[in-house]
Order: C-alpha cells, then sequence, then structure tokens
C-alpha cells in the first residue's frame, strides 16, 4: 500500500483495525484479524504488523495474548456504529475521508508509473487522498483489496481489474449497490460500467500499417499474459482486422501468445520466443507490453541479430524512459497519463452524484504510433 500523504503503513492497519472493530459490532474478548493476515492484505513485514497492534494494545483497544492472537478488550470504549461514509445516500451530508482506493495488478512499469501520476494529480486538485493496493494480477486478491478499502472509508475505487473468466463478484456488488468505482484500462464484457481505456484495436492497425509501409510482411503479435484479457483480445483483433484489409494471409503461427514469461535473460536459450527470433521466422515483432518488448530486443540481440536492420520491433507502451525524447523504442503511445488524470475526475463527478448513474460513461482514448530506433526497412536479404 501507498498513500500519497504518506502515512505510516503502521497507522493504516491501526486505523483498518478500528473500522473493523466498529463496523462488524465486534464486543470485548473478539479476535481481531491475525498478525499473519495482516501481513498478507497489507504486503508489510511482521515487524510493521506489531508496532500497529503494540500502539493499539497501549490505547487499551485490544488486549494481546502471546501464542492466542489478539482480542477486543475490555477496556476498550467502543463507540457506536455509525453509517459509513460509503453508503450512497446521504453521502453529501456525511462527513467524507477524502480518501480514493486505487487498485492496480502491478506498478513495475513506466505505464503504470504515469497512470498513477495522473491520477495523482487529479486527486491533489481536488484535495483528495489515495491509497493503493497491488493485487499482483490475483483475483482474490483484487476481492481483499475492494473489501479492505471500502473498510478503510474509501469514498470510491480507481480499479485497474484481473479480468478473469469468473467476474469479482465485489465489482458487480459495488455496481448494485452504487458504490462509486471506475474501471482502468480494461472493462468486464457484458457488463455495464463506468470504465476508460486506449482503444487497444487502433493501436494494433497502426503498429501493422507502419511495419507494413516499411516492406515487412511476416509480422508477429506477442504477448507473455498469463490471462488472454478483453485488453489482449481487442489487439490482436486490430491486428487481424488491419492484415486483412491489406490482403494478407493470416498467419496463426504468428500469433504468439502462448508461453510463460520470461524472467532471467540467461533462460532466454531456452525459452520458445528466443527460439522464434533465432530463426528469423518473422522480420517484425509487436510487443502487447512494454516489459515483453525490451525482452524480444534483448533476445533479438543474444541470438546475433541487429535491431532494426535484421529484425524490427513495435512495443505497446514506451518502456524506456519517462521522458519522451530519450526513448529508442517505436511505440504505440496511449496517452497514460490522461488516461489516469480523466479516470479520477470522472470518479469524484460519481461521488458528487451520490453514485446515481443515469449514462455510463465510456471513454476510449485514441492511440499514437511514435516512430524510433527499433522499427526499419524490412531486410533485403529476405526478398
Amino acid at each position: 500500500m501507498n498513500t500519497n500523504d504518506r502515512i505510516p503503513l503502521y497507522q493504516q492497519i491501526q486505523e483498518y483495525i478500528r473500522h473493523v472493530i466498529a463496523s462488524e459490532n465486534m464486543k470485548p474478548g473478539d479476535r481481531i484479524p491475525t498478525e499473519k493476515e495482516l501481513m498478507e492484505q497489507f504486503q508489510v513485514s511482521k515487524i510493521t504488523v506489531a508496532n500497529a497492534l503494540t500502539g493499539l494494545a497501549n490505547e487499551k483497544l485490544i488486549a494481546r495474548v502471546p501464542g492466542k492472537g489478539s482480542f477486543v478488550s475490555d477496556e476498550a470504549g467502543i463507540p457506536p456504529t455509525t453509517p459509513s461514509t460509503l453508503t450512497t445516500k446521504g453521502r453529501d451530508s456525511a462527513e467524507h475521508s477524502r480518501l480514493i482506493g486505487l487498485i492496480m495488478p502491478t506498478i513495475h512499469d513506466y505505464f503504470a508509473i504515469r497512470l498513477i501520476e495522473g491520477i495523482e494529480q487529479a486527486l491533489n486538485e481536488k484535495g483528495y487522498r489515495s491509497m493503493i493496493v497491488l493485487t499482483h494480477g490475483k483475483l482474490e486478491k483484487e476481492k481483499d483489496a475492494i473489501k479492505e478499502l471500502k473498510a478503510l472509508g474509501a469514498e470510491g475505487l480507481l480499479i485497474f481489474p484481473v479480468d478473469e473468466e469468473n467476474y469479482n463478484e465485489e465489482i458487480l456488488g459495488m455496481k448494485l449497490s452504487g458504490y462509486p468505482f471506475m474501471l482502468i484500462d480494461r472493462y468486464l464484457p457484458g457488463i455495464e460500467t463506468h470504465y476508460i481505456a486506449a482503444d487497444g484495436r487502433r493501436g494494433t492497425r497502426l503498429a501493422v500499417e507502419h511495419l507494413w509501409e516499411l516492406g515487412h510482411r511476416d509480422i508477429a503479435i506477442c504477448s507473455d499474459s498469463p490471462l488472454q484479457t478483453v485488453t489482449v483480445q481487442e489487439r490482436i483483433e486490430g491486428y487481424l482486422d488491419a492484415l486483412k484489409d491489406k490482403g494478407a494471409l493470416i498467419n496463426p503461427a504468428h500469433m504468439i501468445t502462448d508461453f510463460k514469461p520470461l524472467t532471467v535473460l540467461k533462460d532466454a536459450d531456452a525459452h520458445p520466443l528466443y527460439r522464434y527470433i533465432r530463426n528469423r521466422m518473422v522480420t517484425a515483432y509487436i510487443s502487447l507490453n512494454g516489459r515483453l518488448g525490451v525482452q524480444i530486443y534483448q533476445m533479438a540481440k543474444q541470438a546475433g541479430l541487429r535491431v532494426p536492420e535484421d529484425v524490427s520491433i513495435v512495443s505497446f507502451d514506451d518502456p524506456t524512459s519517462i521522458v519522451e525524447e530519450f526513448s529508442i523504442f517505436t511505440h504505440i503511445k496511449q496517452f497514460e497519463w490522461d488516461m489516469g488524470y480523466q479516470a479520477a475526475i470522472k470518479l469524484l463527478e460519481v461521488i458528487r452524484d451520490n453514485g446515481e448513474v443515469k449514462r455510463f460513461s465510456k471513454v476510449l482514448i485514441e492511440p499514437e504510433i511514435v516512430i524510433r530506433q527499433t522499427s526499419g526497412i524490412r531486410p533485403e536479404s529476405l526478398d
């Protein structure tokens, strides 16, 4: 978890426990979440959890029993349960928490960093703070994150969803209850919600058209996503449509999606994508995320191929630099900063309207192709 106003983690845990005790009408002697559960929920060390519980014990709110756990103290002055700031009716008269929850799979790439920067800018302008929870692509973690943030008093949620075949019932429940939330980058097919994303079909069409103009006819599309998300599916559809418009035959072998992510470059020799690159099966690659684009670049170098003289790469998102001018990758720019900013502003509008929805907002941002150094003319040696 992280907050833009630097609330210490142990204080976040303490606030969460106070909410649990109050919202669940816990009585003296009732057991609170275990240290292990708190460590998993907040992704923190045992020391951080212990500090939080020690503080609550000093306040006489809980009693810690070695080997047994922590319990609501007999001396705890438990306040009566009050209506949650999460209820959609009467929010105008309630004291707002000014807290917005942000649920993300990871924040290990520049796409996520720029997205969060846009969100933070919008929230700061409106006097709100954020709290980030990472799901690591796990549906159960996403469910837990929603529950935790609601318990902590978040007025609304921005969610970059896991997107599995089995929908997150917590998201469905929020829609039914009118709790304010906004989906980012992807949506749940068949379920009307507020969402914002870049136009993935348009993005792969731009990539194919650029490579086609350079003379490439054998173009692969690659994804190492463990899930065939809506985002991945739409980008593949855009790739297929663009090739059809060119009158090209579709080669299923050029849609390389059935492989696990490469974790260590020294293991590349045994990776199916490396063998594909080394054998020069195609002259150009479209990578559906920036991290994979870098790995394709590294594998090509390891196979003795030059980029872009021997093989061209177009990546979704710029994987190499926050400063656009210093990027070497030809990439599909999705305007992730703007995506985050617009998502936050829209969510605050929904909160202002008390969750009442007359029409769901569906925003598709028009991507652009940024031509840099990883794409070039098709090698003449393959004519």
